[in-house]
């Protein structure tokens, strides 16, 4: 459930198999601009984290992890669930995630975190990184969810708040 007055916001951090300028993972990057531009166009998408490598790179050059240069973050905030589930599963978008195998090195732990926010507040990336600790740490919670925790039927996410 939704909390009144507050939007979705989600990580999700991949560590590329070579340098973002390795022929390797080339595909993904010439197309990064595509797919955050397509993301910015959907109905209900309200902010994306963005570098300075261009108005849809997203955050490509900004580090995740001071000693690994390889871990990349992606940071946006939705107006709701659904929102971001359409562009995730529903668009172009789709395509290119089912490649991450190309790109990407499969992570030991949680790579995507979701939590609440109020209307108007954009996450930095140390406080979306803390709730990605958060939910490796503790595991699905009110404070930061994966996909499954929001599929619950019983779930009452920020219990206590008007929805």
């Amino acid at each position: 459930m939704q909390p009144v007055g507050h939007h979705l916001a989600q990580l999700n951090v991949a560590r590329l198999v070579a340098a973002k300028d390795d022929a390797r993972v080339a595909d993904f990057m010439n197309n990064l601009d595509r797919i955050n531009g397509l993301g910015k166009r959907m109905p209900g998408f309200v902010w994306l984290l963005e570098g300075e490598s261009g108005p849809d790179m997203g955050a490509t050059e900004l580090v995740v992890d001071i000693n690994d240069p390889l871990m990349m973050p992606n940071l946006s905030v939705w107006e709701t669930v659904d929102a971001l589930q359409t562009f995730v599963f529903d668009t172009l978008h789709k395509q290119f995630m089912n490649r991450k195998a190309e790109w990407f090195e499969v992570l030991e732990k949680m790579y995507l975190v979701m939590w609440w926010v109020p209307i108007g507040h954009k996450p930095s990336l140390p406080e979306a990184v803390a709730k990605l600790d958060y939910l490796n740490t503790n595991g699905d919670s009110d404070q930061a969810f994966g996909w499954s925790y929001l599929n619950k039927p019983d779930v009452s996410v920020m219990t206590g708040m008007s929805s």
